[in-house]
């Protein structure tokens, strides 16, 4: 069935068909993860990308001082990896973890250079999954400098209800660039 949420996708974006999807899906592989488990660590050479099935993964940094700055969230259906190392196969200045258990799609840069040779199709669907991708991070730049801290929180909140029921809030916090201590702040005075 993880199957068919893979395909659908695909197919919000490029027709396949029966026999060009069980062609595409044998260059992935199916990764059961825990909570908390890494699919990328600090340092690593980023050879994977991966399509979340269930679950949900964060990508952070650790600053200089030793602080974990979340960058960006996938829940089903989204694409993560750290895309500059990536391409350029080199080491990553980023983690990837799962926030929940998780159930991922995962190919490897080999892998996807194969598939987009064979499959063309496929590299108009990656095409409009990082158009989409660098639109949304556009934005977030833009709020970033544009809102206030609770007009950022009220933002995604409603952008992303989903994600106040699946995220710890010191995630959230993190995404945010606020403390823990001043989301909860903010919490409060909305509930006021």
């Amino acid at each position: 069935m993880e199957e068919d949420i893979f395909k659908k996708h695909i197919q919000k974006f490029v027709q396949i068909s029966e026999e060009e999807f069980s062609e595409i899906k044998t260059y992935f592989r199916s990764l059961e993860l825990r909570k908390k488990e890494y699919l990328l660590k600090h340092g690593d050479i980023c050879k994977m990308n991966f399509f979340v099935l269930k679950g949900c993964l964060r990508k952070f940094f650790i600053s200089e001082k030793g602080v974990e700055h979340t960058t960006e969230f996938a829940i089903e259906n989204w694409w993560m990896t750290d895309n500059f190392a990536y391409e350029k196969e080199m080491r990553s200045d980023f983690n990837i973890q799962t926030v929940e258990k998780s159930i991922v799609l995962v190919i490897d840069k080999v892998n996807h250079d194969k598939l987009l040779q064979k499959h063309p199709l496929m590299e108009r669907y990656f095409r409009m999954i990082y158009q989409r991708a660098y639109a949304a991070a556009e934005r977030r730049i833009r709020f970033l400098y544009e809102f206030s801290r609770e007009e950022l929180y009220l933002h995604f909140r409603s952008q992303y209800p989903e994600f106040l029921q699946r995220i710890p809030q010191y995630l959230i916090a993190s995404y945010l660039g606020f403390t823990p201590e001043y989301l909860s702040e903010i919490r409060g005075k909305l509930r006021s």
